[in-house]
């Protein structure tokens, strides 16, 4: 089935009441996603945010095929999502079996029943704080409208997420946010550095602190901060 841009609209005034009503965030964000799963007519949709060590986490799934997204993607660190969230920028994968992106990722997600995905990042302040994702049984290419419409989802999800942040009362999963947050600052740092002293994108740069950060077994705001660190005492 395929969205119609009157869908979107109708779907998203429905929705708009969210951030007026006396609903709990966390209940907005699951029925987000309930709307975004039964408004696009897939197999899975979800929103993922960050931790501290800028794991991707599950905090809404309208299936139980969208944890299993979570959990690849965390145990091979690659995927559309974690690529989505990286790069803050939509990705979108029509058949993940015939997809060269993410070899290990695709390998097991085709296994588990997950064959296509589209995710978009979430934005704070600059910065992607998560992801909004719906996922495919079968092969799907997907559509400009079906992109503009989970954009326009990732948005209103976005004034959600602020809103935690924001917040006089302190939830768990705003401290998990703010650590999110507190993390992603440092890593952006240390990318800086890296650019500046070696001449590298900020791809290249990710991946240098992230292979670093695997290969000493350590987190990766703490590889980042001691990155930082150095650059300082230099002179």
């Amino acid at each position: 089935m395929e969205i119609s841009l009157e869908d979107v609209r109708q779907a998203l005034v429905e929705l708009g009441r969210l951030r007026f009503g006396e609903m709990s965030v966390e209940d907005a964000i699951k029925e987000i996603v309930e709307t975004t799963h039964s408004m696009f007519a897939v197999d899975g949709a979800g929103l993922m945010l960050c931790d501290a060590a800028q794991h991707l986490r599950s905090v809404a799934a309208s299936d139980e095929r969208f944890a299993h997204l979570e959990d690849l993607q965390v145990r091979h660190q690659e995927g559309p999502c974690i690529t989505a969230f990286d790069a803050k920028e939509l990705v979108s994968a029509t058949d993940l079996g015939d997809d060269d992106r993410w070899p290990l990722f695709n390998e097991a997600a085709v296994r588990r029943g997950v064959r296509a995905v589209l995710a978009s990042p979430l934005p704070y302040n600059q910065e992607a704080v998560g992801v909004v994702a719906v996922l495919s049984e079968r092969s799907r290419p997907w559509s400009p409208a079906n992109e503009l419409a989970l954009l326009a989802f990732t948005d209103l999800a976005a004034l959600l997420i602020a809103s935690i942040i924001q917040g006089e009362e302190q939830s768990e999963l705003a401290g998990q946010l703010q650590g999110a947050l507190n993390s992603r600052q440092v890593i952006e740092q240390a990318k800086g550095v890296l650019m500046g002293t070696q001449g590298i994108s900020a791809r290249a740069a990710y991946e240098q602190l992230r292979s670093r950060a695997r290969a000493e077994r350590r987190k990766l705001a703490v590889v980042c901060a001691e990155v930082v660190r150095q650059a300082v005492r230099l002179p």
